[in-house]
């Protein structure tokens, strides 16, 4: 069976723009810039490569809340690969990172983890009338 499980090391490019569908589930989307460094005949090269990233669920309302552009951060996904038409009619293809973890990279740099409360669907919006702390345990910690 093929594997489509990607793990990218890079810098975001933009901040991530949290979206909300009809149902109320978050979405976040950023770029991230991948650089590599090599020699060619003694002399240093640099190459980078720039992706789309898109977090879904709690996921992306957490990195809309803890990340920002120029964040160094790990992410773990899969590719998926989708067709648009530009306003001109013509048609293009694009690969985007689909998110299954992300975090900041701590080569550089130090982070604190602070949990959030959970709420139903993994989202941190808990129904009316309910706190989060409230929402029923559904057997999987985070942690």
């Amino acid at each position: 069976m093929a594997d489509n499980t990607i793990t990218l090391v890079g810098n975001l490019t933009r901040d991530p723009e949290l979206r909300f569908t009809t149902t109320g589930r978050g979405v976040a989307s950023f770029g991230i810039a991948v650089g590599r460094r090599y020699q060619v005949n003694g002399e240093w090269q640099e190459q980078t490569s720039y992706f789309n990233v898109t977090a879904w669920g709690q996921l992306g309302e957490n990195a809309a809340a803890s990340l920002t552009k120029g964040t160094r951060v790990v992410v773990t996904g899969r590719l998926e690969q989708r067709e648009y038409t530009t306003r001109e009619g013509d048609k293009r293809t694009a690969i985007d990172v689909i998110a299954d973890e992300l975090g900041p990279s701590l080569r550089w740099a130090t982070a604190q983890v602070e949990r959030t409360p959970r709420g139903e669907g993994g989202s941190s919006r808990a129904p009316q009338g309910q706190s989060a702390e409230a929402a029923p345990f559904d057997g999987e910690e985070p942690f």
